[in-house]
Formats: structure tokens, sequence, C-alpha cells
């Protein structure tokens, strides 16, 4: 598998990151603005952020939870050569999963549209990393 078809959904999950990023802080300099939210609220870490603020910067968290060990099996499945065309299938329905995720996070908040979403991610990238154990394991025994 070529390296840019495995980096790509990388890419993809990272844009997702950066998005947030940038979309939380555009929302908090506008209610700052507005006089909806005082510095003297926030600047000792309060979460005295309104509804939407909370749930895009929630959404933002997020991203450093599970997509680390997503980040972590691309690096070692690159190294090792072990990704592959189901490898890379498998990344993007676990970045779709992570979109989906997101997205659900910062409009409708559905906890049980949400907890699908992330069980479908947690799933797939548990089968990542098992296959991955296993595709190592089993070349070093020579099967």
């Amino acid at each position: 598998m070529s390296i840019s078809a495995v980096i790509l959904p990388v890419l993809v999950q990272v844009g997702l990151t950066l998005l947030l990023l940038l979309w939380m802080g555009r929302t908090r300099v506008g209610h700052l603005r507005r006089g909806e939210v005082k510095v003297q609220d926030i600047v000792l870490g309060e979460r005295n952020w309104p509804k939407q603020v909370t749930q895009i910067q929630n959404s933002y968290h997020n991203q450093f939870e599970l997509p680390v060990l997503f980040y972590v099996l691309v690096a070692l499945a690159l190294i090792t050569r072990k990704a592959d065309l189901l490898f890379v299938v498998m990344s993007w329905v676990f970045v779709a999963s992570r979109l989906a995720h997101a997205a659900i996070h910062t409009t409708s908040n559905k906890l049980a549209w949400r907890f699908q979403a992330f069980v479908v991610g947690v799933l797939i990238l548990a089968a990542m990393w098992v296959i991955f154990g296993i595709r190592i394991f089993s070349a070093e025994a020579g099967v």
C-alpha cells in the first residue's frame, strides 16, 4: 500500500482536530467580545462557557483520547510494513466514526447516537490492533 494511502486518513483526522480547535477559539472569542462571558469567569480555568462552546471544547478534547492509539498504530504499521488495503479501509472507517462522533457532539449531542459512533470507532480500532499484533507475531514465527 502506498504511504499516501495510509497517511491520508491520518491527515483527515488531524484536520478534524485542527478544525475543532479553530472553531472552539472563534466561538470563545465571539462570546467574549459580545460580553456573554467575562474574562474573570474563565481566567482560572473555570468552565463557565455557554453550551455550544462546551460541546465544541469537549469534542476537541476527545480528539486526544482514542485517536492517539490510531496515530501510534499507523506509525507502527508504516514502520513494520504491515499497512495493506484492509488496514487503509479500516482506517477510513475509524476516521469516519470520529467525524460522525464530532458532528453529533457539536450539534444535537444526542448521547445514544454519539455513543454508537464512539463504539464503532473503538471496535474498528481494537480490530486493527488485533490484526496488527497477529501479523507481527506470525511474521516473527515464520508463519
